[in-house]
């Protein structure tokens, strides 16, 4: 008789249980993951941080999370992960049991292979009872974001394909004199501050002589990258390896640029993940603001097109940005007759244009080595 009623009062607790976990089970179950920082450089490593609480007296004795993440993000160590790697995505897999009130943090260290924008949005719970009577499925939308900025080349690897890219040019006519510019001196005239009288000039002369400044503009930089990688090309891009080298390229001009004081802008015929179908056009400026931007930027960037390259250097060229003076560096895989065209008129407009020759790593190696030769 004593097995039966061990039995009945087992059962009874078995249920209770089920049906307390069934309805008060996931009140206070919170998931959170985010990474360390919000931008890095390809390479680089970052650390994604979950952390799991169960902030109840009920415990979570099993806990499933299951999430995709894109394979271009590398784990360092799969220690308590089922990773099952994909094409372009890898499901990822952690197993927790919490105790009441309690929380759980854990860390994974992941190399960023790839540039581009990486978001976690959607992660999945599955939690059950002791005995298995009971499981749910929880599915969490979540805001997650990281950006991988192109890997900056060594400029001793690549030739800068500029004419004048030192800063400050003179010219003849300007709005602003630039008062650490001076070319000479001249008389004193009414309203010239008494600070640019230049004392051995005026003795020299017997008059007051004060200096005379000149006038400067910065140079400008800007930087249209070509997506396709023939001229036949559709919408679909054979040689994602040539473009992300490309984007390598022109963030390496763009910091150099702006390291020089500059002000650099950025354009391509690809277009970004939350403007689809739109070509990307950002004018030049100065500051690292403008660096961080530039790289966020080209982070964003899809690897497809948007319009042609033809369309967007006759853009380029209509718009007033295109028709100021300023140095243009082209990156392309290839120059057709009708850019070759544009190019010409963009030169015409007093701008200077070099074009930089996209290429294979070993034949651009091999045509750096046979310019030196024939050099």
């Amino acid at each position: 008789m004593a097995i039966h009623w061990f039995l009945f009062v087992a059962f009874i607790i078995i249920v209770i249980q089920a049906v307390l976990f069934r309805y008060l089970g996931q009140h206070g179950l919170t998931y959170k993951r985010y990474f360390s920082k919000t931008a890095c450089f390809q390479g680089e490593e970052v650390e994604l941080v979950e952390r799991i609480a169960n902030r109840n007296l009920i415990p979570v004795p099993w806990l499933r999370l299951e999430s995709l993440i894109h394979a271009s993000l590398k784990f360092q160590s799969q220690v308590g992960l089922d990773i099952n790697d994909g094409a372009m995505f890898q499901n990822h897999k952690s197993l927790f049991s919490l105790m009441p009130f309690t929380q759980i943090t854990r860390k994974h260290r992941i190399e960023c292979t790839i540039r581009g924008c990486y978001r976690l949005n959607t992660a999945s719970l599955t939690f059950g009872d002791l005995l298995g009577l009971y499981r749910n499925t929880l599915r969490l939308t979540l805001d997650v974001e990281l950006l991988v900025y192109p890997k900056i080349a060594e400029l001793k690897h690549i030739a800068i394909p500029s004419h004048s890219w030192q800063g400050d040019m003179t010219v003849r006519r300007w709005i602003v004199e630039d008062p650490f510019m001076i070319s000479g001196v001249r008389e004193y005239r009414y309203g010239d501050p008494l600070n640019g009288i230049n004392w051995k000039a005026t003795a020299r002369s017997g008059r007051l002589q004060v200096h005379q400044h000149d006038f400067t503009a910065d140079h400008r930089l800007m930087i249209l990258l070509n997506v396709e990688d023939h001229e036949k090309m559709w919408n679909q891009v054979n040689d994602e390896e040539l473009f992300e080298q490309g984007v390598s390229y022109a963030a390496t001009f763009a910091q150099y640029a702006i390291g020089q004081g500059m002000e650099a802008g950025f354009g391509s015929n690809a277009y970004l993940i939350d403007i689809p179908k739109q070509p990307v056009l950002v004018e030049p400026r100065s500051g690292p603001e403008q660096m961080t931007f530039l790289l966020e930027t080209m982070a964003r960037l899809v690897v497809a097109r948007s319009i042609s390259f033809d369309d967007l250097l006759e853009q380029f060229a209509a718009q007033n940005l295109g028709s100021s003076r300023m140095d243009l560096v082209i990156i392309t895989s290839y120059v057709s007759d009708k850019m070759q065209r544009t190019i010409e008129q963009l030169g015409y407009n007093g701008n200077g244009v070099q074009v930089f020759p996209l290429q294979k790593e070993e034949d651009h190696s091999a045509s750096v080595e046979q310019a030196g030769a024939g050099a």
